[in-house]
């Protein structure tokens, strides 16, 4: 954590230093417009110190370069909270985070969600959900609340009947092959997911496995246009950077547009079911 948070001010400190500099602005002079000690200038762009809003400001102020702010801002207030590793996320057990995603998830009109590999989990059923989230406890070695995590991702998807609220899986067709606990698990989630594709203000697209790789990304969750969820493997990312989300929403498009829906998709999970039942 302590070495994101560093690459990531050290990031911000580049930034501010490229507008100083794009401006023809010396750090002598910056600081003599701002008020502030010369030094204050060299620590910020090194990423020795942290910047507030007010120093922001100041640079896009007296650099010329207030259509940047919106997106510095952003940067700054991602810099504490954007990796949140899974060992305090996730310290009393697997509830917690699904209680943190549905209070997210209450608060988005459009969930746009890829998964290459897996399920999502607001299309999982009861026994998909508890297969993986057992993995879960027993990988990350947490204390076990395996049947609360799953009625707690039982009641996430509550808000899929929601008539204001509007949903848009992609997940590849790997994920229909890749086995979650057992044969059975896997029959029944892959008829769940027929039933699924067709309910009102729900799209469920799905990557051929032969598609090309136009774009490579990992599983990630939109949360309309202001936050992006990514899950990487020691912590979760919070992206909420304008510029960024709108990369992340670009590469959702350009995925959605490989993807199979519909009676397409429909022949894509026979197919898979056809060949567990071989």
């Amino acid at each position: 954590m302590t070495d994101s948070v560093h690459e990531a001010r050290e990031a911000l400190g580049k930034r501010l230093r490229e507008i100083r500099r794009d401006a023809g602005v010396t750090g002598r002079e910056l600081a003599a417009r701002a008020g502030w000690h010369e030094s204050k200038v060299s620590r910020i762009e090194h990423g020795k110190a942290r910047p507030s809003s007010a120093d922001l400001r100041a640079y896009c102020l007296h650099c010329n370069a207030n259509e940047q702010l919106p997106d510095l801002l952003a940067s700054l207030h991602n810099i504490d909270s954007a990796w949140l590793e899974w060992r305090r996320l996730l310290g009393t057990g697997v509830t917690r985070g699904q209680q943190l995603a549905l209070h997210l998830e209450s608060e988005t009109t459009l969930i746009r969600n890829y998964e290459p590999q897996i399920v999502p989990g607001l299309l999982q059923t009861a026994e998909y959900a508890e297969a993986k989230l057992r993995r879960v406890v027993e990988f990350y070695r947490l204390p076990d609340d395996l049947d609360a995590g799953v009625s707690k991702r039982m009641e996430r998807q509550q808000i899929l009947y929601r008539r204001d609220r509007r949903f848009h899986f992609l997940i590849g067709e790997t994920s229909l092959y890749t086995t979650v606990g057992d044969n059975r698990v896997m029959l029944g989630q892959l008829d769940r997911l027929q039933t699924i594709i067709g309910m009102p203000r729900v799209t469920i697209g799905i990557i051929p496995l032969m598609a090309e790789a136009l774009v490579v990304v990992e599983s990630f969750m939109m949360f309309d246009n202001r936050m992006v969820k990514v899950e990487a493997h020691t912590a979760e990312l919070t992206v909420t950077q304008p510029h960024e989300v709108t990369l992340y929403g670009r590469a959702f498009n350009v995925l959605a547009e490989q993807s199979a829906t519909g009676d397409a998709a429909r022949g894509l999970i026979r197919k898979a079911l056809e060949t567990r039942t071989r």
